[in-house]
């Protein structure tokens, strides 16, 4: 089972290399984040008709996730994160999709920090770690997809003085991120490639796509019984060179059955 994440920056823009990408790679679940679309535009019959059935979270111009699944229909099991009932973005969506239970995840950004973006994005990463704790708790396969805005680890960008005062690298960004993972959800990309140097974003300013000036901050968190299933995690490179693309790369993993 191939169960991805991608970034999609705007799906009614990039439909056509959306609908590429799910014709050539397959994926048995796409997590999508970065819809900019209500749920009313979301493609639906479009996705439908490349054969995959779809939840969404969608809102109007930013923000946004999807679950999508080849041949099946996600049950929807949560919309939104508890713990701040005034919070209108539209960033987390769960569902269960053939006995896995899948998140898509779209986190703050948090930029410029220190201020009110930053103090957001670390509550809402508090947020997602206490309903982690619940899923963990059904003792479910389980895989937490999406685009967190946090570089983990310095081996994880391609400068890291470049990127040091970015809210992606700040000391309280990778504590939250690592508070995720020590509590046993294990990060499947830094699993499969300990070395690092795999980046999943390239900006579209300055030539960072052709300089290879990228970073990880897309990530798939597996609980321990669908880590235990972990063949493979890989990123597919190629998609963000074509044109008109993203500025993330999708990002999978393959599980056992």
């Amino acid at each position: 089972m191939r169960i991805a994440s991608f970034n999609i920056n705007g799906i009614k823009a990039r439909l056509p290399r959306l609908l590429e990408w799910l014709e050539e790679t397959r994926p048995d679940i796409a997590c999508l984040q970065e819809l900019k679309t209500s749920d009313e535009t979301f493609p639906a019959q479009e996705i439908e008709a490349a054969g995959y059935g779809a939840v969404w979270h969608g809102q109007k111009g930013f923000n946004g996730v999807a679950i999508l699944a080849r041949g099946a229909q996600p049950q929807e099991v949560a919309r939104g994160l508890d713990g701040e009932p005034e919070d209108e973005h539209s960033r987390y969506l769960e569902a269960e999709v053939n006995g896995l239970r899948v998140a898509t995840i779209y986190l703050p950004n948090g930029n410029p920090c220190p201020g009110p973006k930053f103090d957001y994005k670390l509550r809402w990463m508090k947020r997602l770690r206490a309903r982690a704790a619940e899923i963990w708790a059904e003792e479910v396969p389980a895989i937490l997809a999406g685009d967190y805005n946090v570089i983990p680890y310095d081996r994880d960008v391609w400068s890291v003085g470049a990127m040091a005062d970015d809210a992606l690298m700040q000391p309280e960004s990778r504590s939250a991120y690592r508070a995720l993972t020590g509590d046993g959800w294990t990060d499947a990309l830094a699993a499969i490639h300990p070395a690092g140097g795999v980046w999943t974003y390239w900006d579209y300013q300055a030539g960072a796509w052709q300089r290879d000036a990228g970073f990880r901050i897309d990530h798939l968190l597996l609980s321990p019984i669908a880590a235990d299933r972990l063949v493979t995690a890989q990123v597919d490179k190629a998609y963000r060179g074509r044109e008109k693309a993203s500025d993330h790369a999708p990002v999978w993993v393959e599980l056992r059955d």
